[in-house]
């Protein structure tokens, strides 16, 4: 069985959850049978910026580079290309994608409600629609109950290796109209080609690149912060599952702008102390 997944973290630990022989305790699997080989890791970050081009151009591959590099805690020749790689390792992935479904593999795509993971299963979708190949779904709850304790989730990075197998319950098989009705969401997307996608009640829509810039407003003061404080305090109290290259590709922005002033410079943009002009 093929796993897709959409991030990075997320397809790592998918891989250390794939094992050749499963155990089982209570009639549950511990691991989930297969090989670390089997997973797809498609990381193109498809709700943000413009995706009129096919997810593999060159535009994309710029794209994802242009995010990953903002973080500069250890950044070094060696690391800057590795990233730029990232773009290069994802079309792979794909075309890997391409080679199991023409040898006719049935696959399981795992996503959640995060912008990215939403946008990548509606594209996967609009390649799918191609083929005859057996489709599963496992769309990750928004909570579980763990020993009287309730533990939220609001993407597959949040959840450890040993912990996927638990998740099967809830797979279910794709239908062919489902896979064309997806894949239809993703071609108007695209015709819209907006800079970013949101979920909004539970639909993908097309928004303006300002969409979340209320976010930062709500948490940047005229006192002096740690751009990686401002940013790790919006993930962690808005939780919405958009990464912190997005964040910090807008206070960019408004730095350039005027309308964010940098207190103490630093190499490392995310060591920057900033503050709003109010």
């Amino acid at each position: 069985m093929v796993e897709i997944l959409f991030g990075e973290s997320s397809a790592g630990s998918m891989k250390a959850a794939k094992c050749e022989n499963v155990k089982y305790k209570n009639s549950q699997p511990l691991w989930i049978q297969g090989s670390s080989d089997e997973v797809i890791c498609l990381g193109f970050m498809l709700d943000m910026g413009y995706i009129g081009e096919v997810v593999d151009s060159q535009y994309r591959k710029d794209f994802i580079y242009s995010m990953y590099a903002q973080n500069q805690w250890e950044q070094d020749e060696e690391y800057e290309n590795e990233l730029k790689k990232l773009g290069n390792v994802y079309a792979g992935e794909l075309a890997r994608l391409i080679r199991f479904l023409e040898g006719g593999e049935p696959v399981r795509i795992w996503y959640s409600d995060a912008p990215y993971s939403r946008c990548g299963f509606y594209h996967v979708c609009s390649i799918l629609k191609n083929y005859p190949n057996e489709v599963s779904v496992v769309t990750q709850p928004e909570h579980v109950v763990k020993k009287n304790v309730i533990v939220s989730y609001h993407s597959w990075s949040e959840v450890a290796a040993e912990e996927f197998a638990g998740f099967l319950g809830n797979e279910r098989k794709l239908t062919s109209d489902e896979i064309r009705m997806y894949a239809e969401m993703w071609g108007e997307l695209v015709l819209e080609n907006a800079p970013l996608r949101a979920v909004v009640n539970g639909t993908v829509l097309s928004v303006s690149d300002d969409f979340y810039d209320f976010i930062i407003w709500n948490k940047l003061t005229d006192k002096p912060v740690k751009e990686c404080r401002l940013i790790g305090d919006i993930l962690g109290q808005v939780p919405i599952g958009i990464g912190d290259w997005w964040y910090a590709a807008r206070i960019e922005h408004f730095i350039r702008q005027g309308k964010i002033k940098v207190e103490e410079d630093s190499e490392n943009k995310y060591a920057r102390l900033i503050k709003g002009y109010l």
